[in-house]
């Protein structure tokens, strides 16, 4: 997936091991980085990082936003962007849409600090297709965000261009968007029949970054602005993701919204106690590209 390199913890005891319905499930606890889920052979989350994709991928989105009372998660089964959702006391209802319980599961009795938000009041779980529960709602969320897996495979473009449409259409006027900036979300968590790496995988990334997918970056970001006014690439750095790095599409059904700076914030001490990654200046430098990707994506 990623020719000639490769990214390695030491393992220091296997906690779990299991062929789901959809995929291979692995937990086991590393020597220096926690414990880490692997979903298909590739590492999803590790203790030590995870809170730096949940925080960005979560708060991006969030804080773009003047007023999120209703907000959707497809995949993130281990709960980690729910536990970051629900830290903004506006919202009132948050779901999470899943097709994979084995991970929800695991993750509760495993990685029970990402998982508190899959328990949270506020929280509602679903196990199913997440295409299919789209599908079911209009003009109903004010956030959605896409928390997926995304193995490469010989239609890893099909069907892009038309998810974004069907989050559109899934959302609120002024609503925000966030999804990995990478490969199609139709091989992602919460959706069925994917031809990827063992069917479907439903938690975080198998790919994308600068360094690695930036004409898949490019290709995203065009097919994003033919749906959304608004699109944007932004991205947070991750030890135990491919070369460190993953990014993001935020994206606004309002025109005239600049989501590249908070449109809420949290004061010093607040952000001090909720994030260990996340403020309101990392997300205004989150969009800031480095020359060779800022020449790509434009």
């Amino acid at each position: 997936m990623w020719p000639g390199q490769a990214m390695t913890l030491k393992v220091e005891k296997v906690l779990h091991h299991e062929k789901s319905q959809y995929q291979d499930v692995l937990i086991f606890k590393s020597t220096d980085y926690g414990t880490v889920l692997v979903l298909d052979n590739v590492i999803q989350c590790t203790e030590r990082d995870e809170f730096s994709y949940q925080e960005m991928i979560a708060h991006l989105a969030m804080n773009s936003h003047p007023d999120p009372k209703r907000v959707l998660v497809i995949g993130g089964g281990d709960g980690g962007v729910l536990r970051e959702v629900v830290k903004h006391d506006c919202v009132e209802e948050a779901i999470l849409c899943d097709i994979d319980e084995a991970v929800i599961r695991l993750s509760k009795k495993y990685l029970p600090h990402m998982a508190q938000g899959l328990t949270h009041p506020k929280a509602t779980v679903h196990v199913g297709d997440g295409f299919k529960f789209l599908n079911d709602y209009k003009n109903a969320f004010d956030v959605i965000i896409t928390d997926s897996s995304d193995p490469e495979g010989p239609a890893e473009s099909l069907f892009q261009k038309s998810y974004f449409e069907l989050l559109n259409g899934a959302l609120r006027e002024g609503g925000v968007i966030t999804t990995q900036g990478c490969t199609s979300p139709f091989f992602s968590a919460g959706f069925e029949g994917s031809p990827g790496i063992g069917g479907v995988s439903p938690s975080h990334t198998t790919a994308e970054n600068q360094w690695l997918h930036l004409p898949l970056i490019a290709r995203l970001k065009k097919d994003c602005k033919e749906v959304f006014p608004v699109a944007e690439y932004a991205y947070t750095t991750i030890p135990t993701y491919p070369s460190g790095q993953i990014g993001f599409m935020v994206c606004c059904k309002d025109p005239s919204r600049d989501v590249k700076v908070p449109l809420r914030s949290w004061t010093p001490e607040e952000e001090a106690e909720k994030c260990k990654y996340y403020n309101s200046e990392i997300h205004k430098a989150s969009f800031i590209l480095p020359t060779f990707a800022k020449k790509e994506l434009e």
